[in-house]
């Protein structure tokens, strides 16, 4: 049967499917969207990369056969004098609101606790990030690094991390906190492995020396909620502990410190959700 490709619409992703697959719905390899697989392009067309459209999550209810959409009752037409008096009440409204200095003065003197409570309560109130002082459970030299045998926390980029969801693709880990993705904080590790029951029952043991490592990128959101991440290709330290495949999660433990300013690490214990790996691309 034969094959074409396709992006993704959240992440640009290119994914590999066959003629067969088009119409059914399938998870992005990289965002995890749910996606509608598009149409197969026809023999010798030149669009050889097509998009797919995100799969529609919510039903709009359709009546039944025998049943008719409720009519709208007609406007009520509001009297003419009843529209002067609303508008005389707010133009009232609006002059004393204007004047109200004057027409409630009282003793208490401009600057007093009083008025600048007021005048704090109009403005739009905005919550800064606070970052966190680097911890001092963070190490590059894993004979010194400790594992609590507790769910994985810690703190990235200054920000304070603990895990609400793990994911693993393929060798791909990612340890996430926020309800959807891209996660608020999070950490992904890409370890050399196909398939995740191959990590099952191992150890990784990453030095900060090794050259070769494998990729570590570090996810947070900034102001207006966008979106960032810094990558890791060596000078970081890092050991995972796997333990057996339960009901389609692998267990483990991990210890992760990266080499940035803030001294980012995450330490403790997860359960990863198991995602079939994305397909090769070609």
């Amino acid at each position: 049967m034969s094959e074409f490709k396709f992006a993704c619409p959240v992440c640009g992703q290119h994914i590999t499917c066959d003629a067969g697959s088009s119409g059914t719905q399938m998870d992005c390899p990289t965002c995890f969207r749910k996606l509608v697989v598009p149409q197969a392009p026809a023999s010798g067309s030149k669009n050889f990369v097509l998009t797919a459209a995100a799969a529609q999550t919510r039903k709009i209810p359709l009546p039944s056969a025998g049943q008719t959409r409720p009519v709208s009752p007609p406007a009520t037409k509001i009297p003419v004098a009843l529209i002067v008096l609303g508008i005389v009440i707010c133009a009232a409204g609006a002059g004393a609101f204007i004047f109200r200095g004057k027409l409630f003065s009282s003793s208490k003197p401009e600057g007093s606790a009083e008025t600048n409570a007021l005048v704090q309560v109009e403005k739009k109130s905005v919550v800064p990030v606070v970052l966190l002082p680097p911890s001092t459970n963070w190490t590059l030299n894993l004979a010194d690094a400790k594992i609590p045998d507790a769910p994985a926390s810690g703190s990235v980029m200054g920000r304070a991390f603990t895990i609400e969801r793990a994911v693993i693709q393929g060798g791909k880990l990612d340890l996430r906190q926020g309800p959807k993705w891209p996660p608020d904080v999070g950490v992904s590790i890409h370890l050399f492995a196909e398939r995740a029951e191959e990590l099952a029952g191992k150890t990784v043991v990453l030095e900060s020396t090794r050259t070769n490592a494998p990729r570590v990128i570090l996810r947070w959101k900034e102001d207006q909620d966008k979106a960032v991440t810094k990558e890791f290709r060596k000078g970081y330290a890092a050991r995972v502990e796997f333990g057996p495949v339960t009901n389609s999660r692998l267990n483990g433990k991990i210890y992760l410190a990266t080499a940035d300013d803030a001294k980012s690490y995450a330490a403790g214990t997860f359960s990863a959700e198991i995602r079939k790996p994305a397909p090769p691309k070609k």
